[in-house]
């Protein structure tokens, strides 16, 4: 489960490329005894059952990924992009000892008593080493992930085999993939989306998979190009830089099967932006830590703009009210989740475990949205982001996309802000484009010419030069609430 199909191409295509990085390319057989030999000497470093990857993505994350799972441990991929405070709290909270890295990494370590083990001073190819396969059950952790810390510390997500084999599994059934294609890796590797769409599925295929550690926009461009890429998972900002670039048209992208986005919404800018540059169609979907990954997703073949597509298989979807009852097509409410996929529960928090799952194993996403009659879910906002002016709801999304139809907004984000009289009122904070100056009351303009009613129109928009971003590209709202009282000398009401 999970890494038998890596030995199994090496055994069958031994001369397929499975990854090319920054540092060379590499073949099934080759990642293949690079993670015996991981196994091997991970297995004698700790008695612990976990252990940290502390790795940009490429060659060696992927063998360390599998090399943990054959020393019988429990992968902790750790995002190198928090803060110390937040790579601490994982440390210690996943009670590892051990972690792999590399020497440009493993300076944020300097101060703990961790062992580091140094993957560019291993072997990469072992030579006489024969894998001993553990025998893990579906239930069994694999992954304990940590979600990037939007609202507070990291949680760590407990995922187990089945979670990540049933959702590489109906990912690729949904999406039609085949070993054929060629995938581009751009998401780092420590995120559920990157490790499911750029790592497990081309793993499981016996696909080649081009891993770029940092991304580029015209290192992307040059990589679909140069290596024929048909799949890639990539954040709506990238999209948007992407269709940026001057000098790059449909004729670089031909190859192009399924450029997936998620991680955040797609603006509809950036979606129309990046088809009238390339003829292509940005293909989004939804999932969260929690489902490790994707659980819905448009697809070639099936596909709405605006939405985030259908589930995959064994994926059911449930609009809830207030009070957890189910409501009807068409009516928006919080999304609630039930698959295979579903993790199994928050590491060390059985509160927050209880809280966000059912008794009859359903997901509490907090997320709001709707399913049209086609079965197409549409996200429609957070629903701790709901703003109640009046006892009226305005959904920040809605209005955000309204703001973004303004020629001169490039990013928009929008929250309630407390109000003696109305309860709360819409604040906006946007990013202009580069050299735009338009009349403050031009925006109120736009959102009223959307058909706005008059309590979602914002009654403050606070221009700043840029928005405050997790390490995950995730715009982080609660610093921007902090910023409603006490305006930074970069921004300027209107």
């Amino acid at each position: 489960m999970l890494f038998e199909p890596l030995f199994t191409h090496a055994l069958n295509i031994p001369q397929q490329i499975a990854i090319v990085d920054d540092h060379g390319q590499y073949t099934f057989p080759q990642i293949a005894a690079m993670a015996t030999g991981l196994g091997l000497y991970l297995a004698a470093q700790t008695q612990k059952p976990r252990i940290g990857l502390l790795l940009p993505a490429g060659a060696g994350f992927v063998a360390s990924f599998y090399g943990t799972l054959l020393a019988g441990k429990c992968v902790v991929p750790i995002n190198f992009l928090l803060g110390e405070r937040e790579i601490a709290h994982i440390i210690a909270d996943s009670g590892i000892d051990t972690i792999v890295s590399t020497p440009q990494l493993a300076v944020r370590l300097k101060d703990t008593s961790l062992k580091i083990v140094d993957i560019t001073q291993l072997p990469q190819t072992p030579t006489g080493l024969a894998p001993k396969f553990p025998s893990p059950k579906s239930d069994d952790m694999a992954v304990l992930m940590y979600t990037s810390g939007t609202s507070g510390l990291p949680k760590g997500v407990i995922l187990s085999y089945g979670n990540l084999q049933s959702d590489v599994d109906a990912a690729i059934s949904h999406a039609q993939l085949v070993g054929q294609h060629k995938f581009l890796g751009i998401l780092p590797l420590f995120h559920s989306t990157g490790l499911l769409a750029s790592m497990l599925a081309p793993m499981q295929l016996g696909a080649t998979t081009v891993y770029i550690a940092r991304f580029s926009p015209v290192g992307t461009i040059k990589a679909i190009r140069e290596h024929g890429i048909s799949v890639m998972a990539a954040v709506p900002s990238m999209y948007g830089a992407l269709a940026r670039l001057k000098d790059a048209g449909p004729a670089d992208v031909q190859t192009l099967y399924a450029p997936l986005s998620g991680g955040e919404p797609l603006p509809a800018n950036i979606r129309e932006g990046f088809f009238q540059k390339f003829q292509k169609h940005i293909l989004e979907g939804y999932g969260l830590t929690e489902t490790i990954g994707p659980v819905t997703v448009n697809v070639p073949q099936a596909r709405v703009a605006g939405s985030v597509g259908t589930p995959m298989p064994g994926v059911i979807i449930k609009i809830t009210d207030d009070d957890g009852n189910a409501l009807p097509h068409g009516q928006s409410g919080e999304v609630w989740l039930k698959g295979p996929m579903i993790m199994k529960g928050y590491f060390n928090l059985p509160e927050e475990t209880a809280a966000a799952l059912t008794a009859d194993g359903f997901f509490k996403t907090g997320d709001l949205g709707r399913v049209d009659e086609q079965g197409f879910l549409f996200i429609t906002g957070r629903k701790k982001d709901l703003i109640i002016v009046a006892g009226e709801k305005a959904v920040p999304r809605e209005i955000e996309e309204a703001l973004m139809q303004h020629p001169a907004v490039a990013e928009a984000a929008v929250l309630g802000k407390k109000d003696a009289s109305r309860g709360e009122v819409v604040v906006a904070f946007i990013v202009l484009k580069e050299g735009q100056s338009p009349r403050p009351d031009e925006f109120k303009e736009t959102c009223r010419a959307q058909g706005l009613a008059a309590f979602k129109v914002p009654r403050e928009i606070i221009i700043v030069k840029e928005f405050p971003r997790s390490p995950t590209g995730k715009v982080l709202k609660r610093v921007l609430a902090e910023q409603l009282n006490a305006v930074p000398p970069s921004s300027e009401r209107v």
